[in-house]
């Protein structure tokens, strides 16, 4: 190892994080980044100050070529950009092949350059010798660390390799360290490695050559983050990884897992402790980015996380937290949440609202409770609609607010031929502090013309009300058996510049569904 290298070990206890949420997870099905959302998620992750940010592969398109010139516009603070690329041809000189040019010229300071470590692919994929296989890797690596930069090697297929002929795949990183790789990372490029086998071997790699690894796994068998994990404990100091585990096929190692296990379970130093608290915001950042509904039962950062719905659940957490929550929300930016439903009991109420927690009359809580569980059993939920149960809270407690009153509404939608464009128009007419107010829009749907008209009618009295947007509408049959005359769940989901709220209305009529969450939703809004 050169004097260089020796400069750039891994101090003990400490685990690099390597991101390739912008390359390998753009690679899943469904994802696409533009050069603007690339560019603002390396801004979030070095927020979230992860070592490194691998931003693409500049042969590959006109945009990841681009990103190398952007990023380096823009100011980061802690993460180094790494630019991924493949050794060089068969029988074309490293100085004349098209991959290490493109690498050269991305002016990354890190370059991460994938070889074959498992000798069937080099024979079957490659169709080259197992020695002409170890010269491409070498001659790359020596060529990039001439230019000055420094060059992870990711041994690709590794496991699968080793299982099959480990004097070989061991001959790769031995070659990968003497031409001067600073990182050598294991891949279990096609997920199917057991937890048992990535220790096994890891420890014996390091065991063998004495290099510093690093390990990318994917999620084909589920065990991606386990994997990564256990590589830690076998002597990885690198963990190759993306935002919320997206990715090729089962995903990739989910980083927001990763990171908190390494650090709160594991006691690894890792990111720095100012920043652990980001996870949830950057996975959510990453998730709106990317138009993905994100999964609410997603350890650490899903809303569900921290979720309690079970009465006897949420009395215990209110005497110690402990008893159903592993680690504090707070610590990964997340947040507690009490779910109301048919299900709570009285203390599900009590933890959910400041206004009856203190009260002493139990029959008031008692009642709300039966008009909550009655309600969810015609089909309304609760549990992405606080702001509406906050309403009925208000109600029951005599603090019911009357912003206005409903005189008619009425939505109409046209379409005259099979070519037309739809047109959709609505009507609202309300009394609003003793006055008449009468607005007709039109929207690209009912429920859009109705929000526009219902705003229009009320921005006049209540100019705060330009804050708020709706950002999420979503429709779920009740009684499906009851075919079109079926009623319909519509919960709406908006935000003003603080936070988030939603709302939720039942119905036969799904207009008229939409109708009480979006006036759940300003009223709420107003009660703010």
């Amino acid at each position: 190892m050169s004097k260089d290298a020796v400069k750039k070990v891994v101090p003990a206890g400490r685990i690099e994080i390597y991101d390739t949420t912008l390359r390998d997870g753009a690679q899943g099905e469904g994802v696409s980044f533009s050069l603007a959302d690339k560019i603002a998620i390396a801004m979030k992750l070095d927020e979230l100050k992860v070592d490194y940010i691998e931003g693409g592969y500049p042969l590959s398109n006109a945009k990841d070529e681009a990103f190398f010139k952007e990023i380096r516009k823009c100011d980061l603070k802690h993460s180094k950009i790494a630019a991924f690329g493949m050794t060089r041809r068969r029988g074309v000189k490293p100085e004349e092949d098209t991959c290490l040019l493109a690498l050269q010229k991305s002016l990354a300071p890190v370059v991460t350059l994938v070889g074959k470590g498992w000798d069937m692919q080099v024979k079957e994929v490659l169709s080259v010798s197992l020695d002409e296989n170890i010269k491409m890797i070498t001659d790359s690596i020596s060529f990039l660390k001439k230019k000055g930069r420094d060059v992870f090697f990711d041994a690709e297929h590794f496991f699968d390799g080793y299982k099959d002929n480990p004097e070989y795949s061991l001959k790769v990183l031995a070659a990968a360290a003497e031409a001067g790789a600073l990182r050598f990372i294991l891949c279990d490029t096609n997920g199917g490695s057991m937890s048992h086998e990535i220790e096994d071997i890891v420890g014996q790699v390091h065991k063998a050559l004495g290099v510093q690894i690093g390990i990318h796994t994917h999620n084909d068998c589920g065990l991606a983050i386990a994997n990564s994990l256990t590589a830690v404990r076998a002597g990885a100091v690198q963990v190759q990884g993306t935002i919320n585990g997206i990715g090729e096929r089962c995903g990739n190692a989910d980083l927001c897992a990763i990171i908190p296990n390494l650090s709160f379970k594991m006691g690894k130093t890792v990111l720095q402790k100012s920043s652990l608290s980001r996870i949830t915001e950057v996975s959510r950042f990453v998730y709106d980015t990317a138009n993905i509904n994100l999964p609410l039962n997603q350890p650490f950062v899903g809303p569900s996380s921290f979720a309690h719905k079970g009465g006897m659940h949420v009395h215990a957490v209110q005497k110690s937290a402990r008893c159903y929550e592993h680690i504090a929300p707070e610590m990964v930016g997340n947040t507690r949440k009490i779910i109301v439903s048919e299900l709570s009991g009285a203390s599900n109420l009590l933890a959910r609202s400041q206004q009856l927690a203190n009260m002493e009359d139990k029959t008031v809580v008692r009642r709300i409770l039966q008009q909550v569980q009655d309600m969810e059993n015609e089909g309304y939920q609760f549990e992405k609609a606080d702001a509406s149960l906050d309403l009925i809270i208000r109600k029951n407690l005599g603090k019911e607010d009357k912003f206005f009153d409903l005189i008619h509404y009425r939505a109409i939608t046209q379409k005259e031929g099979p070519t037309d464009k739809v047109i959709s128009e609505a009507t609202v007419k309300l009394t609003v502090n003793g006055k008449v107010e009468h607005r007709v829009a039109e929207g690209d749907g009912p429920v859009n013309a109705l929000d526009a008209a219902l705003r229009q009618t009320l921005l006049g009295h209540y100019p705060k009300l330009k804050e708020m947007q709706l950002v999420d509408y979503k429709v779920r049959v009740v009684n499906s058996r009851e075919a079109s005359a079926a009623r319909v769940c519509v919960v709406v989901e908006s935000k003003d510049n603080e936070s988030r709220w939603g709302t939720v209305g039942v119905s036969e009529n799904i207009i008229d569904a939409s109708w009480q969450a979006l006036v759940d939703s300003f009223v709420y809004k107003l009660v703010k």
